[in-house]
């Protein structure tokens, strides 16, 4: 268990607070639902399993911050974390994806994870791996019977070429690599696991057949090539397996994005074809608990975090079945944007837009600063145009952004040593007429 999965609710929202403004009650809920798993694991084995999981549904606009507190709470905390888009499946029976896939995707989240987790953990053991693969192309190895003399020797030699290696001496040095064999990708979420294991495994007998395939490359490039074969070495695949389906079992979060557009509301008859309510029963015994089987292996949904969003304009949450809606006993409502929020957005979080077109620009050797009451006028006129157009919440200031900062942008090799200076006149100066004009704010904003 990692430091993080310890920390109090107070600490996650405090976390949060860097990244998303405002929304505190979202907030609130869902790091009260991620503590409570890690009260669960410090309860009896006996009690660990009564103790269902307290899903989430988050109601709110686009835009709001949704998805992104889900989102940085799972990259936080290590935890796989899939968003999928409840509109994009169909009742079994017909062409389209079936709800399980979202399992499966889950799944193959948790083994990139944690294989790119062990590749950090031996860094250090595979580096010294590769040093060796390369010096000794250099420096063939001695015979075993070699006599203790020559030996003594070619370990001395072996740690000066070691030293050189380090240095960067050898860099330009040719050397002959067995190139790795392409990966052949196979698999697919939606595919019955065990035609995905037929699958890979034809895809290994086509890649070993292209295995004599060497290379003439400089030490630096062999590096990175032979680190692949390196890891292959040296990582346990099955350890990293059974790790990722217990971290997808006990710690993933699924996000069930457009949960509104399953619901039949009253004022649609839900005649679609595949059915909406079909969809709705086929989710229910996921999201309920149930084995589902993965390439990997079976993965019980019982304790999965599954957190389900929607902006809920034309249907509401008592459009659900009644089934689906009693396992989401955790419900909030996300705030829409108001002008100060959309300032404080574009101003406070670490990643702000502000910071990320000042580093962008900076690229070209510019400095790029913001006077106070263009920041102001910014966030007006993002909240105006939400407002006359359609609200789509805090990806409107990625837009006017990008409206604002066009011509500099474009001219930004001009003005390479100097600094540009955004005011309020230059921001209205881009933007007035657009937001005036509601029909051209439509399609340029």
């Amino acid at each position: 268990m990692n430091k993080q999965e310890n920390m109090t609710p107070k600490e996650i929202v405090e976390y949060l607070d860097n990244f998303v403004i405002g929304q505190r009650n979202a907030k609130k809920t869902i790091a009260v639902a991620l503590r409570n798993r890690y009260r669960r694991m410090q309860l009896p084995k006996e009690l660990q399993d009564e103790v269902m999981p307290k899903n989430i549904l988050m109601i709110g606009s686009t835009g709001v911050g949704k998805t992104e507190i889900a989102r940085r709470l799972a990259k936080m905390m290590g935890y796989p974390f899939v968003k999928v888009e409840a509109s994009k499946y169909t009742e079994v029976g017909f062409v389209g994806r079936d709800v399980e896939s979202m399992i499966r995707d889950l799944v193959s989240t948790a083994v990139t994870l944690v294989t790119q987790e062990q590749k950090e953990l031996k860094s250090s053991d595979i580096d010294a791996y590769v040093e060796k693969m390369i010096i000794e192309k250099l420096l063939p190895p001695l015979p075993k019977n070699a006599p203790e003399t020559k030996q003594r020797e070619y370990e001395q030699s072996f740690e000066r070429m070691r030293q050189k290696l380090e240095r960067g001496e050898l860099d330009a040095l040719k050397i002959e690599v067995e190139m790795p064999s392409p990966k052949i990708e196979m698999g697919d979420s939606n595919m019955p696991p065990e035609m995905s294991k037929v699958q890979e495994s034809l895809a290994k007998v086509f890649g070993s057949l292209g295995r004599e395939n060497k290379k003439e490359v400089t030490v630096k490039e062999a590096r990175s090539i032979l680190r692949q074969a390196a890891s292959e070495r040296l990582l346990d695949e099955e350890q990293i397996k059974q790790e990722a389906l217990r971290r997808a079992q006990e710690g993933g979060i699924v996000f069930l994005d457009e949960i509104d557009k399953i619901a039949v509301s009253s004022q649609n008859s839900g005649r679609q074809d595949p059915s909406k309510e079909g969809v709705q029963r086929d989710l229910l015994p996921i999201v309920e608990g149930s084995t589902v089987n993965t390439k990997y292996g079976p993965v019980d949904t019982d304790h999965i975090l599954f957190i389900a969003a929607g902006a809920f304009h034309v249907s509401k949450p008592s459009d659900l079945i009644p089934e689906l809606q009693g396992r989401f006993p955790l419900r909030v409502e996300l705030d829409s944007l108001t002008e100060e929020a959309l300032y404080e957005i574009l101003t406070k979080p670490k990643n702000s837009l502000i910071k990320q077109y000042q580093a962008l620009l900076g690229t070209e050797g510019m400095t790029l600063e913001f006077e106070e009451k263009a920041l102001r006028a910014i966030a007006k006129l993002s909240f105006q145009a939400n407002e006359r157009t359609e609200d789509i919440g805090a990806r409107r200031l990625h837009t006017v952004m990008e409206k604002v900062l066009e011509d500099v942008s474009f001219e930004a090799d001009e003005y390479k040593g100097k600094t540009f200076t955004i005011t309020a006149d230059y921001v209205h100066s881009k933007l007035d007429t657009i937001i005036e004009d509601e029909d051209v704010a439509r399609y340029i904003l």
